[in-house]
């Protein structure tokens, strides 16, 4: 992890007029998970619709929240999957016992998005079901070498669909999501030196002299907060993104600050500093003030992502290897997910704020894995063909 912090250092909808009423309690750690029955649902037998049909039930057993069924259930979903023209799924799904209709809308698609449009029914039937917003539609950016050298690449929250995004044949780290979910923001070695990109342009974010690195965007969308080391110590500044003023936020004359990600409301940054002599993760706010440490176990705290439901999971080195941890700031209380011997690091909350995507390594090779916080089984996403690093999910 130390030669992690130097690297960095150095769809359309038809909608029923059904209204959802949701009765099903959502279950929780430690409860019993929903029987969700698929057998009522028709589909063709054509391989578009397999694919629907596999990606759908994956997806809302991968939810944590379902355990699909194909008789029997709390929950029923009827309806039909036709590809004659464009492909068209029908969905309904109904409370066993009261008979209540929770959902009713017709979703269409086009082209080969079979899996796109099993993903978005799938997390509209557990929104219909739990009020729970889904993950299976998001996607997830990350670092990859089977090229040989660093690439960033794009997937879908199963990890699936994995496309490749830059060809700069040197070394990528640290992507991370736009707010609007359009573009990642990247750093790049590809001139020599660590710039800051974002794709979809070609022009740097950042590339004053020096480090230019961990460029991540507020969520309003107007300030970028990045790492430079212009005047010596790499240190942590924001950067106007219409004006291109700089506000520099720290000052550590013995230490180095990495890896920046705002709170959901833009009001305040967490970040790494080894300014006490290892790294740990310190909080200040947008405005400037005192940085307050949050970390205190473990011999280092790195990588933050602070999450829309307020808490921030990073990786933490307990016990001789890289354990991933979640700590609440208002509360100031921390947990740390239990996982078999490997080192699991650079997490990442997932859309749907239950569940964290990390990078797992063992014997030298390091893979993509979903972790579930409410003790579900580590799922494995991508492995193989290559080392897999740094999952940055989307909003």
């Amino acid at each position: 992890m130390m030669k992690k912090l130097t690297l960095l250092l150095g769809i359309c909808l038809v909608v029923s007029s059904a209204q959802p009423q949701r009765v099903i309690d959502v279950a929780k750690k430690g409860e019993g998970k929903i029987a969700i029955n698929l057998g009522s649902y028709r589909a063709w037998n054509d391989a578009t619709s397999r694919t629907f049909m596999s990606v759908l039930k994956a997806d809302l057993n991968r939810s944590g929240y379902f355990k699909v069924t194909a008789s029997g259930g709390q929950i029923s979903v009827a309806g039909t999957f036709k590809t004659e023209n464009s492909m068209q799924a029908d969905v309904q799904v109904y409370n066993v016992a009261t008979r209540a209709r929770l959902l009713g809308k017709t979703y269409k698609g086009a082209g080969n998005s079979a899996s796109t449009l099993a993903h978005k029914v799938a997390d509209e039937i557990l929104y219909a079901v739990t009020g729970k917003k889904g993950m299976a539609s998001g996607k997830i950016a990350l670092v990859g070498n089977r090229t040989g050298s660093k690439e960033l690449y794009v997937c879908d929250m199963d990890g699936n669909n994995l496309k490749q995004v830059t060809s700069d044949r040197s070394i990528v780290v640290g992507p991370c999501w736009a707010p609007d979910g359009k573009a990642v923001t990247y750093t790049s070695y590809k001139r020599g030196y660590p710039n800051v990109f974002m794709t979809g342009r070609s022009k740097p974010l950042s590339d004053l002299g020096g480090l230019n690195a961990s460029g991540t965007i507020s969520p309003d969308g107007r300030s970028m907060a990045v790492i430079l080391s212009k005047n010596g110590n790499p240190e942590l500044y924001i950067k106007n993104l219409r004006t291109g003023l700089l506000t520099r936020m720290t000052r550590t004359r013995n230490g180095n600050e990495a890896s920046p990600c705002w709170s959901p409301d833009g009001n305040h940054i967490a970040y790494v500093s080894d300014t006490s002599g290892r790294p740990q993760i310190y909080i200040i706010a947008r405005n400037g003030g005192r940085p307050v440490r949050l970390t205190s176990s473990g011999t280092e705290n790195v990588s933050p992502d602070w999450g829309k439901n307020g808490l921030i999971a990073f990786c933490s080195r307990i016990g001789g290897r890289y354990r991933i941890a979640i700590a609440n700031p208002t509360a100031k209380s921390m947990r740390v997910l239990e996982t078999e011997w490997a080192d699991y690091e650079d997490p990442s909350w997932a859309p749907d704020g239950r569940h964290i995507v990390c990078s797992r390594t063992t014997k030298h090779r390091s893979s993509i894995y979903l972790l579930d916080t409410l003790k579900d089984s580590p799922v494995a996403l991508i492995s193989g063909s290559g080392d897999w690093f740094s999952p940055a999910c989307s909003p």
